[in-house]
């Protein structure tokens, strides 16, 4: 099984809003739990979203209430939506198979490194 391909990264003022995606090939996107990434300059990759399995959506408190995870079966494809970007988001944005029921999800140490692709780079200006 392949590398996710995350897409929908860019440059984008403070109060927009971006729709990031994540594509597989060679496997269905929708047999396994997805997890979203955020790696800031200088700082560790921190989870920010997954949906599990049964499409239970969870999200860390950072971006809570201005984000939305989401499959699109046909896509093939897993997106976060992320509204009132302010600048802490910036920074690279990883997709990831994660645990089934996206238990622990957050915790970037679970993963070995081929499960991560090369990201997709978000920055949001003031």
């Amino acid at each position: 099984q392949g590398k996710p391909v995350e897409s929908g990264g860019g440059l984008v003022q403070a109060g927009g809003s971006l729709r990031l995606s994540c594509a597989a090939s060679g496997y269905d996107l929708d047999k396994y739990a997805i997890g979203w990434f955020r790696q800031a300059p200088g700082k560790a990759r921190q989870g920010v979203s997954c949906i599990s399995i049964d499409n239970r959506t969870y999200y860390e408190d950072s971006v809570k209430g201005r984000s939305s995870i989401s499959r699109d079966k046909s896509e093939n494809a897993v997106y976060l939506q992320i509204n009132n970007l302010e600048r802490e988001d910036t920074g690279v944005y990883y997709c990831v198979r994660a645990p089934s029921n996206c238990n622990a999800y957050q915790y970037p140490g679970i993963y070995s490194d081929n499960y991560w692709g090369q990201g997709t780079q978000v920055t949001v200006s003031s």
